[in-house]
């Protein structure tokens, strides 16, 4: 297990990524939990050298993954716990982290005094970007675990290694690019689940994402948690993370756009001047009076883009006019992205999208 890139396969995984310790009060631990907390599930940690987050995202076929695995805090780094988790190591990690302990010097002193170290699989990663990680052996399933630049992913009781690459995969592919790190480690995460991810089938499962910036004004908390996002039982947990995170940011497509008012209306007229369907040629700033608002010459600039796109105009008995669903969202984004006007049109709205606390 040596080696910033190294996977191998056993079982037991650990991953820390904090903010605070996790309390988990007697009405609200699974009664699942009573045997023992063993969250096999895969995961990533990780952090934004831009803006200094830190966060952690997970999902298993296990209850309430997010009371256990995730540990972020902020300015100092992240770590995710699992297998058979021993939730101690977040707030050991962290403590050595902020003291100026290397990550593979701590990890390592901390399971030589685990006499259960063979059944966990732990990830940690600084907010300098080193990285330690540990996979035990355990029953026979695969398990592994993959480090590369700003994040360490890793998990066990997997259909294969091909989760945790999909997960690098994507992680990689969206370094640099202007999107906050919450939403950057819910497609991470994504990426592996529908390919399989955890072996075991039939069960209901859950997600969590957590991040922290220390950034002044980013949170209101002292603990500087933007994001905490728990969604602890759903048939289907990633997706209904990623709805949660898209309805609290407000971003555009979270819900089906029929003369609203709020932030993404805002975001659509953005993404319609960018493309000259909207006071072309005019900047855009949120300061306006009509910002938010869906008024008509917004309506009319939808619907001469949707039908430049051959997606059809009001009829009777057809869509409304400004019709704006998720299905115009994607042929917006698609469109700018042809432009090659996407990247900076997400950098204008990055605050707008900014989830705090």
């Amino acid at each position: 297990m040596r080696g910033r890139a190294m996977m191998r396969a056993a079982t037991g995984c650990l991953m820390l990524g904090l903010a605070m310790p996790v309390s988990v009060a007697g009405a609200q631990e699974p009664a699942a939990w009573r045997d023992g907390l063993v969250f096999h599930t895969f995961s990533i940690a990780a952090i934004d050298p831009r803006t200094g987050e830190v966060g952690v995202a997970v999902t298993t076929r296990v209850p309430c993954v997010g009371n256990g695995v995730p540990w972020v805090r902020k300015g100092v780094g992240a770590v995710a716990t699992q297998a058979s988790t021993r939730t101690e190591y977040g707030t050991e990690l962290l403590d050595a982290l902020a003291k100026g302990e290397a990550p593979d010097a701590a990890l390592k002193r901390l399971l030589a005094a685990d006499s259960g170290f063979q059944q966990r699989q732990v990830g940690v990663i600084a907010i300098d970007g080193r990285s330690a990680q540990h996979t035990g052996t355990g029953p026979n399933a695969w398990a592994g675990h993959r480090a590369g630049r700003n994040y360490v992913t890793q998990g066990n009781i997997l259909v294969g290694p091909e989760v945790i690459e999909a997960v690098a995969k994507s992680f990689e592919a969206s370094e640099g690019t202007p999107r906050h790190l919450a939403d950057r480690l819910i497609d991470a995460i994504d990426a592996g689940y529908v390919l399989g991810g955890d072996k075991r089938h039939g069960l209901r499962t859950s997600a969590a994402v957590v991040v922290a910036d220390a950034r002044p004004g980013m949170s209101r908390r002292t603990d500087g948690q933007t994001v905490n996002i728990n969604v602890c039982e759903h048939e289907s947990p990633v997706s209904e993370m990623r709805r949660i995170y898209n309805a609290v940011s407000q971003t555009l497509g979270y819900r089906t756009l029929q003369q609203f008012s709020g932030a993404d209306v805002y975001q659509l007229k953005v993404m319609l001047n960018a493309l000259g369907f909207y006071k072309a040629g005019e900047t855009l700033t949120q300061r306006m009076p009509d910002a938010n608002l869906f008024t008509a010459d917004v309506v009319t600039a939808v619907d001469a883009f949707r039908a430049s796109e051959r997606m059809g105009t009001p009829r009777v008995g057809g869509s409304p006019a400004g019709l704006v669903d998720a299905e115009t969202v994607e042929r917006l984004w698609a469109a700018l992205t042809k432009a090659g006007k996407a990247d900076a049109v997400r950098q204008q709205l990055l605050d707008v999208v900014m989830v705090r606390r």
